[in-house]
């Protein structure tokens, strides 16, 4: 897999990423965010060496996705594996 650059506005749900297989990292965050913005060249290093599937969802106020992952902070990173939520970062 390799790093997605762009911030998803795409209507995602819990279960739709929990069906996905194997190892998928979610980054919940904006594209204003100053903080998101200065992972971004480590993130893309890391992924573009790396067979982990790469989610960034666009988070704010009214997404309800970001709420069933307890995202309060961001950037925000939450690792599944196989549906399984294996570890979260803020």
């Amino acid at each position: 897999m390799s790093y997605e650059p762009i911030w998803s506005d795409e209507t995602l749900s819990r279960d739709n990423i929990e069906a996905l297989p194997g190892a998928t990292l979610l980054e919940f965050g904006a594209e204003w965010c100053p903080h998101c913005q200065a992972v971004q060249p480590l993130l893309k290093e890391y992924l573009d060496q790396s067979d982990i599937r790469h989610l960034k969802i666009a988070d704010g106020k009214g997404k309800r996705l970001g709420r069933e992952f307890k995202v309060k902070v961001w950037p925000n990173f939450v690792l599944l594996v196989d549906g399984e939520v294996k570890e979260q970062l803020a």
